[in-house]
């Protein structure tokens, strides 16, 4: 940390001047010669503190100069490092590459190894395929021979292969009709298990159409046993109804009668439908109530037998 310039020279006097005065001697001097003492101490000191302070100048240049050094050389080592750190960067994209090349080349050389071991393995297959076939050859020699043999006998045949694919011809239209032959047999199997499967479908829709039959004819007579009941039962209702309308008319006539006897005796003309029965019933109730109250007070108007002279 930098120590200011005031605190500076006021140390660099404190340690200049001394901590204590001296005693003065019995004989003072006089007190103009302390005073150039004094003034010559003063300019001493200053004279001191100028040489220090050149000094210290001296040296806070010399150390700007080292800290001037100082960061050129750390911009020198930022640029070092700056440099090298792409090195180190550029030194391992290229090991990196180079990785990959070796990665890319162990590839290509396991597929090459695999491709030659696949062309080798193929290699075998051919060959012992060539030693089957020279094998079959050896074994169809005699064959070769016979159908030499034929072909001089048919003329119709001018080379071997003419006779073979004829013979294959024949074959396969043999194996065709085999074919054809086992489809139509299959065929008729199924046919005829399709035709049992109708037959046995329709012994059973027959039982069941007689099992249905029956329960029909029992529903049917259930039903007629029922519909007769229901006949009788309808029968007795209309002779009920028929009483019933019969007793109903005789006692609206009799109602119509008794009104009409009523009136008579009101001498009222009818006031009254003739279809009105409760109505009519009503003004006979009326009259049987007017009836009997007039009966009552004449019962009570009566003397009895005690008042009589």
């Amino acid at each position: 940390m930098a120590v200011p310039w005031e605190e500076y020279f006021r140390l660099a006097l404190q340690e200049k001047m001394p901590e204590k005065i001296p005693e003065q001697n019995v004989d003072p001097l006089p007190p103009v010669l302390r005073l150039l003492e004094k003034r010559q101490e003063l300019v001493d000191a200053d004279r001191d503190l100028q040489a220090q302070k050149e000094v210290f100048q001296t040296m806070m240049a010399a150390r700007k100069q080292r800290w001037e050094q100082l960061e050129q050389k750390e911009r020198e080592l930022k640029g070092s490092f700056v440099r090298f750190d792409k090195f180190l960067q550029d030194t391992e994209a290229r090991r990196g590459r180079a990785v990959r090349r070796a990665a890319e080349e162990r590839l290509q050389a396991s597929r090459r190894e695999a491709e030659a071991l696949r062309l080798r393995a193929q290699l075998e297959e051919l060959r012992r395929e060539r030693a089957r076939l020279l094998r079959r050859l050896e074994r169809l020699e005699p064959c070769a021979r016979l159908l030499g043999q034929v072909l001089e006998q048919l003329p119709e045949f001018q080379e071997v292969p003419e006779l073979v694919a004829r013979f294959d011809g024949l074959a396969d239209m043999q194996a065709a009709l085999r074919l054809a032959e086992r489809r139509r047999r299959a065929e008729l199997e199924e046919a005829r298990a399709r035709l049992q499967r109708l037959r046995d479908a329709g012994q059973d829709e027959l039982l069941g159409q007689g099992q249905r039959r029956a329960q029909l004819l029992e529903r049917l007579e259930a039903a007629r046993e029922r519909t007769l009941r229901w006949e009788s039962k309808w029968i007795q209702i209309q002779n009920t109804a028929a009483e019933k309308t019969l007793l109903l008319g005789r006692t609206r006539m009799a109602a119509l009668n008794l009104f009409q006897l009523v009136r008579q005796h009101k001498r009222q003309p009818p006031a009254l439908a003739v279809e009105d029965t409760e109505g009519q019933l009503e003004q006979v109730k009326l009259f049987i109530l007017d009836l009997s109250a007039m009966l009552a007070n004449l019962r009570q108007a009566e003397p009895t037998p005690a008042s009589q002279p």
